[in-house]
Order: structure tokens, then sequence, then C-alpha cells
């Protein structure tokens, strides 16, 4: 998939914005097995948040190992959340129409 628009980004955002943290990085930073929830709750969600609640200040340095092990591509980051979206690879189970 190609890079997300800022239009793209705009509408995914209106979207996430009433969305819940569904996967937490704690003390224990980004490990294998936050990198597969993360991956689980993209299939099932394709939207998703994650909150730092541990590293962060550090939490910059941690998005290039999350999108990259997700195969997600950035939304947004804002105070400690951040913002995933992967699309559905099944075309009748996106629940997104991103604009062009």
């Amino acid at each position: 998939m190609d890079a997300l628009t800022s239009k793209q980004k705009s509408y995914l955002k209106s979207k996430a914005h009433l969305l819940r943290p569904l996967v937490q990085i704690g003390k224990s930073g980004v490990t294998e097995q936050s990198i597969q929830s993360i991956q689980a709750a993209l299939v099932a969600h394709e939207l998703i948040k994650v909150k730092f609640i541990a590293f962060k200040e550090e939490k910059e340095s941690f998005l290039d190992e999350i999108m990259k092990g997700s195969q997600s591509q950035f939304v947004s980051l804002i105070g400690h959340v951040l913002t995933l979206y992967r699309e559905h690879e099944e075309q009748e189970k996106r629940k997104y129409k991103l604009p062009s």
C-alpha cells in the first residue's frame, strides 16, 4: 500500500477519535508479543490506537520498529497514543473507505 495522503490521514484521525487504545506498551517496551498483539488488533479492526504506559520519552524511537513489525501505516501520534492503520487484505471486509 502506498503512503497515506494528508487527506486520508485526516479521515482516519476523525474515525479514530472515539476509539480506545487496544494495545499498551508497558515496562517491557516493544516486544515480539506486543507486535503480535498489534498485528492481531489490526486484522480485527484495521484502525487501532496504541498507548505508551512506559517509555513515554522514547516512544518516537519505537515507531519504525512497530510499523515495520506490524506492516502498518502511521496515522498520528498525539500525546502518548499512537494511531495505526492497515487495510484489510479482503476487499469485502474493509471497514474504512479511504478518500482518494
